[in-house]
């Protein structure tokens, strides 16, 4: 892979999806100014996050106008962007669309959910099933939105399909003071996740933050991307909008896995057997005698 990507670091309008939308093209513009390949937003770019009951107020289907009119835009750069999905079933999932040569490749709809402190997702989204890696003319990606990068199994599976690059599009608050340091508690976790999944994945790790405020929430930006060795190569402002634009090369991915060959030692199917066992499995159980 060889990728300009650019991280996009918006401010989203709460529940204003038509302001949003115009706000993507104005950052698209920008993108195709500083020559980016990948145009990169936060997690629900288009509605805001703290949206409550205006969850169906906003949800959008595949096929609606405005997503068609994003998409179209990827016949110049490569984007994905977040909004809320509304399903042929009427349920609502928190959605992240990639979108190139202007038709969409690939959608991941958020599959952990937080319902705890501030966050109420599990009241009104529905959870998705799957961590699909798929691949682009720039490289092998796989998503992971906000909480998903919580649990280390999403990222392993994608690890586990030969992911170039995890993108990591969140809103994530501002939480906790550090008292021994210039970063808040939130900004310092986040920066050791990344770091350590990129260097044990042995993978680019883009995380895309969102900037302002809703409903007295603050959200701190601080977007970053890790090379596949774990250190930070890029950063974004901590608290304003902010573009940024890095080169994602298959060199440095090469030279982190050829040092350690951690893909080649990964025993799938170990993990596999173990999770039989644990869960009970009977399914699994010829599986289990036979190794």
């Amino acid at each position: 892979m060889n990728c300009r990507l650019a991280i996009c670091q918006t401010n989203p309008k709460l529940g204003v999806v038509a302001d949003n939308l115009q706000s993507h093209h104005q950052w698209l513009d920008r993108c195709l100014e500083q020559k980016a390949d990948f145009a990169l937003f936060p997690e629900l770019s288009l509605t805001g996050y703290i949206l409550r009951d205006l969850t169906s107020d906003v949800a959008l289907a595949l096929d609606s106008p405005q997503i068609s009119e994003l998409v179209a835009r990827s016949k110049d750069i490569s984007l994905a962007f977040g909004f809320v999905e509304h399903s042929l079933d009427h349920r609502f999932y928190n959605s992240f669309v990639f979108a190139e040569d202007g038709v969409i490749k690939h959608v991941h709809r958020k599959v952990h959910l937080p319902d705890y402190g501030i966050f109420e997702e599990g009241r009104y989204f529905a959870a998705g099933n799957n961590f699909t890696t798929f691949e682009s003319k720039h490289g092998r990606f796989g998503f992971l939105i906000c909480e998903d990068a919580w649990h280390l199994s999403s990222a392993w599976l994608h690890f586990l399909q030969g992911a170039d690059a995890l993108l990591v599009p969140v809103a994530s608050p501002s939480r906790g003071i550090e008292t021994d340091g210039e970063h808040l508690a939130s900004q310092k976790s986040w920066h050791e996740l990344c770091a350590a999944q990129a260097k044990f994945l042995q993978t680019w790790v883009v995380r895309c933050n969102r900037v302002g405020y809703e409903d007295g929430v603050l959200f701190d930006g601080e977007s970053a991307i890790n090379a596949p060795t774990g250190e930070v190569v890029a950063a974004a402002h901590h608290s304003e909008e902010d573009l940024v634009v890095y080169e994602l090369t298959s060199s440095a991915l090469k030279r982190a896995r050829v040092e350690t060959p951690l893909r080649r030692n990964a025993h799938a199917n170990l993990v596999r057997r173990q999770l039989a066992i644990i869960a009970n499995d009977p399914d699994l159980s010829g599986l289990i005698d036979d190794e």
